[in-house]
């Protein structure tokens, strides 16, 4: 029998374990992606407050937006890193793992005696991945470093916006490339180890993370000597590529070839001789003539609903989008009719959640509950042979 054709196929990472020392965005995206491919993911969590992502918001019944997100498919162990008891368990806890990864502060697992070095020491087949704000050298190595002050220093605030205001993302992007580069790493290494048996180190920064999804920017003030001016809806190189007002609302069009442009003035349009005009012929022509060209676009426009010209459009093979808010993103017929959301179990309940954006054709990847802090701690101590002290006064014990 061919794999996948059995009747339970393997997730990805079955038999992986992974320890995460992590909070808030950067890390915790990593590993729930993890998670979700199948690994069991430990999450090490400050007694009594935990990650600082539990208290960003209360919108899901009680419970921050961020870390319903982030966090599905984790168990949670409270540990005093401070104390030797909590470290101890740590260690145990990594002892047993395949990845070790954090996002801590800078110098925090070095002072725990939690750093890479000192952790493939004892096993050489661990995979460790330090997630940080500005890498391991360089003068912002010890600065703290949240997304907006990455997304600031890496040039992205400064492509984004309109002309008069720069603006950072309306999602945390720094954060999320780090998270999803940190996640390609553990893949990568894990690959690798199979094929040579030796673990990794991997250092990923937010700062670097952020400078790749820069890109054409980024080689346009390299090789162009400017840089590439914010254009909101628009863009710097292509015309008509912007949100045109319809009879209702609005509606966005991307034309990325000549072909294009003359599908869109003969089929959409009815207006063929436009195809030939001197003045929006060609790509750079219409760059140059962008102001004729978006009033030209916005007079035809305007005269359609947004769901006219949305259908018009899509029959032409012309590339638009409506723009939608998150209300309507909630009811897209595009995660509805292709069965997206499914139910995730939370302390308050179940709770709705989009399908991991990769999926496999031969298994469903779990989207495993969201943890309550600490839920797991008793099970994951007598895993290890450890019982967990109940004081008398009923506080939580302080060796872990």
């Amino acid at each position: 029998m061919s794999a996948g054709e059995g009747p339970h196929p393997e997730l990805p990472l079955d038999g992986v374990t992974v320890v995460a020392l992590e909070h808030a965005v950067a890390g915790p995206l990593a590993t729930r992606h993890l998670a979700d491919l199948g690994a069991r993911v430990i999450k090490i969590e400050r007694p009594g407050e935990g990650d600082f992502a539990r208290r960003y918001d209360d919108a899901v019944r009680g419970i921050a937006t961020h870390f319903v997100w982030l966090n599905r498919g984790k168990e949670s162990v409270e540990l005093d890193l401070k104390s030797a008891g909590g470290l101890r368990v740590a260690r145990a806890l990594i002892a047993r793992a395949d990845v070790f990864l954090h996002n801590s502060a800078p110098g925090v697992v070095e002072r725990l005696g939690l750093d890479a070095d000192t952790l493939r020491a004892a096993d050489p087949r661990l995979i460790v991945v330090n997630v940080s704000g500005y890498g391991t050298g360089g003068p912002r190595r010890d600065r703290k470093a949240y997304d907006m002050l990455i997304q600031a220093e890496s040039g992205m605030v400064a492509v984004t916006g309109t002309p008069e205001t720069a603006t950072k993302t309306g999602v945390p992007n720094a954060d999320i490339a780090a998270g999803l580069y940190s996640t390609v790493s553990v893949l990568g290494a894990l690959v690798r180890r199979a094929r040579t048996g030796g673990g990794a180190v991997v250092d990923v920064s937010m700062f670097d993370a952020a400078v790749e999804w820069m890109g054409h920017p980024l080689y346009m003030q390299l090789y162009g000597g400017r840089q590439v001016p914010r254009m909101g809806l628009s863009h710097a190189a292509i015309a008509p590529y912007d949100a045109y007002p319809t009879a209702d609302g609005q509606i966005l069009i991307g034309i990325q070839n000549d072909r294009g442009w003359r599908s869109l003035v003969s089929e959409v349009f009815g207006a063929p001789e436009l195809a030939a005009d001197p003045r929006f012929a060609t790509n750079v022509e219409r760059v140059a003539h962008r102001a004729e060209c978006d009033a030209l676009v916005s007079g035809f426009t305007r005269l359609r609903t947004t769901a006219e010209l949305d259908e018009h459009l899509a029959a032409a093979g012309i590339p638009a989008a409506q723009v939608n808010g998150t209300a309507e993103l909630v009811e897209h017929p595009q995660l509805t009719e292709r069965d997206r959301w499914r139910a995730v179990s939370t302390e308050v309940g179940d709770v709705r959640a989009v399908l991991p954006p990769m999926t496999f054709r031969d298994v469903e990847l779990p989207m495993g509950p969201v943890p309550a802090l600490g839920e797991h701690t008793a099970a994951i101590l007598a895993e290890l042979g450890l019982a967990e002290p109940v004081p008398a006064d009923g506080s939580r014990p302080d060796h872990c």
